[in-house]
């Protein structure tokens, strides 16, 4: 943005500050959109505020310096993909990330890039795939920002062997709401690097990544689907298999009960190493691994919710669990070859699906319980929602191993995130039944996650977390953010004032 001059300064009675700097708050104000509606991904819960598209650096610094000059507060957004209030600001600004998106660089040797916050992981595994590469670690949606991945720290089913994306990262550069800008590695600006990486957004602004992308040689993954009687079942095959495994992830049927409590399917997948797939390179075009946009090259998938939507109810959904269950046993432990893309963005394969919660929409409860506790946790856990009569409607198991980051909800363990519709009759049962599942996770020594959380409560997150992080955390963001211009609805929600 033109910076403007000192006579256009003078007729927009700008303040002193920004005189000075010869920064226009009246410009600057007039790339504000009116106040809209931001709405968080589950749809449960929206702010009404004005929104910011930056294109440049430069945006991220004009939008700091109204901030400090306005005692504005802000919220960053990326792709929009947190189940919760994470990205929506009630009280300002939320600034929507997603026109800085430019890959800046690539060395296809090494597969580093570089590029602008705003890209998404669907940018990234578009240009990598026809290139031998792919993103290191990719959430269960193509469309999260860098940005955002790394507020977030987002993990894959491939945690328990990769870490989250925080670990990929060999360098970014970040600018704090003093206005300082930074290149934060490791090693350089170390403290930034681990707290920024898991920040939930609260320290700054994520301007250019550097992230190593992993190569591959084939378009498809080995792929082994395993029915599993209930959640000991799981946990077993887990830690015989991890080792052997490049990716994990098991789904849970939440309305089995007794001896089937926890019973579900196991989806384990390999990379095919160099000279074992003949398609390849092939398979890796473009063209080969785009999701379809039909069913049976028919029915648009966009409209396949309206076919889901007569089964979203209790009974529905208990019969729809069961048959994928059973279904389960027409290919169990055979394995077949998918698509990276096929394989890894599970929530973009039906567009639109969360329609099918709607009008009230739907909360995603995920928690992280280690290992020696993780079986015990979670049958408790869905004992608990089959008395109170709120069984969730899909539920997702997945490993994990502990990282470096100052605020990680990663255990060595096991995460389950659970999708529970939210309905006029149900919300404050579902509250209260939320409140029962944080005790279990913490009395088991068990952690939360930020991109996925609508319910959590400041005392059960310190219960939570280290102490120590927790003040450290505290402790930069007076470094990084003095006069607390970085609030989202859940900062006030979760970290209060």
């Amino acid at each position: 943005m033109a910076t403007a001059s000192k006579k256009k300064t003078v007729k927009k009675k700008t303040s002193p500050k920004a005189k000075k700097a010869g920064f226009d708050l009246k410009e600057f104000e007039s790339r504000l959109s009116p106040v809209q509606k931001v709405e968080a991904w589950g749809m449960n819960h929206f702010s009404n505020s004005k929104v910011f598209l930056p294109t440049s650096i430069q945006d991220f610094k004009d939008l700091f310096s109204y901030a400090r000059d306005t005692n504005t507060k802000v919220a960053f957004r990326g792709g929009g993909c947190s189940y919760g209030d994470a990205a929506t600001n009630e009280k300002g600004i939320v600034v929507d990330i997603r026109n800085f998106n430019k890959i800046l660089s690539f060395d296809p040797k090494t597969g580093i890039l570089v590029a602008e916050s705003g890209v998404t992981i669907k940018q990234l595994w578009e240009f990598g795939i026809e290139r031998g590469y792919w993103p290191p670690v990719v959430s269960g949606t193509m469309f999260p920002t860098l940005g955002g991945a790394l507020s977030m720290n987002i993990h894959g089913k491939n945690n328990f062997a990769v870490g989250p994306i925080g670990d990929h990262i060999q360098e970014f550069t970040f600018l704090s709401p003093d206005g300082k800008e930074s290149v934060c590695t490791p090693k350089k600006n170390s403290d930034i690097f681990y707290s920024a990486i898991s920040g939930f957004g609260m320290l700054g602004a994520f301007l250019t990544v550097t992230i190593k992308l992993k190569k591959i040689y084939s378009g498809k993954m080995k792929v082994w689907p395993v029915n599993t009687a209930n959640l000991q079942e799981m946990y077993d095959y887990f830690e015989r298999e991890y080792k052997q495994s490049d990716y994990l992830v098991g789904w849970v049927d939440s309305f089995a009960s007794g001896k089937a409590l926890g019973r579900g399917q196991i989806h384990k997948a390999v990379h095919l190493k160099a000279g074992e797939d003949p398609g390849f390179p092939e398979n890796c075009k473009l063209e080969n691994q785009i999701l379809p946009s039909t069913f049976l090259g028919i029915i648009p998938k966009s409209w396949m919710w309206l076919f889901m939507y007569p089964f979203s109810n209790k009974l529905g959904m208990r019969f729809v669990n069961f048959g994928k269950w059973i279904s389960g046993f027409l290919n169990n432990n055979k394995p077949y070859q998918q698509g990276h893309a096929e394989y890894a963005f599970l929530l973009d394969y039906v567009p639109n699906w969360k329609f099918m919660y709607k009008p009230g929409a739907m909360i995603q409860y995920q928690s992280f319980i280690p290992k020696e506790n993780a079986v015990k946790g979670f049958e408790e856990i869905l004992s608990i929602c089959q008395k109170r009569g709120i069984v969730n409607w899909l539920a997702v198991f997945k490993k994990h191993r502990p990282d470096k980051f100052l605020l990680t909800h990663a255990v060595d363990g096991y995460s389950m995130a659970m999708d529970f519709p939210v309905t006029k009759g149900n919300k404050t049962k579902l509250w209260e039944l939320a409140k029962e599942l944080d005790e279990i996770v913490v009395k088991n020594g068990g952690r939360f996650y930020f991109a996925k959380d609508s319910t959590l409560r400041p005392e059960v997150y310190r219960r939570s977390m280290p102490k120590q992080n927790l003040e450290k955390f505290r402790a930069m963001k007076k470094k990084l953010d003095p006069k607390n211009l970085l609030e989202s609805d859940l900062f006030r929600r979760v970290w209060g004032k």
